[in-house]
C-alpha cells in the first residue's frame, strides 16, 4: 500500500485487521480520492470498498402526468395503408 495509490484513485489491497484499526479514515480517504480498498482474509479477497455514486434517475416514466393521450389509440385506424393497396409498389418504387 502506497501513499501514490490513494492520491491517484487506484486499487489497492489490505488485511482485514489493517482494514479494521483504520476504517473511518479509509472511508473518508476512498469517498474523498476515489479508487477502491480490496479487503483480504488469509490472503483470499473477501470485500470491496468503494466510493458510493448516485444512479442517474431512469428515463422510464419521466413524462408520467405531463402527457394527455386525446381520443382512442387502442382502436385500429379506418385509413387503408398503400403497402395493403399495391403490396409490389414496396419492391418497385
Amino acid at each position: 500500500m502506497t501513499a501514490n495509490s490513494a492520491d491517484t484513485g487506484q486499487s489497492r489491497t489490505m488485511k482485514a485487521s489493517e482494514f479494521k484499526a483504520k476504517c473511518l479514515g479509509l472511508m473518508d480517504e476512498v469517498a474523498e480520492n476515489g479508487g477502491e480498498i480490496v479487503i483480504t482474509k488469509n490472503g483470499k479477497p473477501v470485500a470491496k470498498l468503494t466510493a458510493y455514486h448516485e444512479r442517474p434517475k431512469s428515463l422510464f416514466g419521466i413524462d408520467k402526468g405531463r402527457l394527455e393521450i386525446l381520443g382512442d389509440i387502442i382502436s385500429p385506424i379506418e385509413v387503408e395503408w398503400e403497402v395493403e393497396v399495391d403490396p409490389d409498389r414496396v419492391l418497385n418504387p
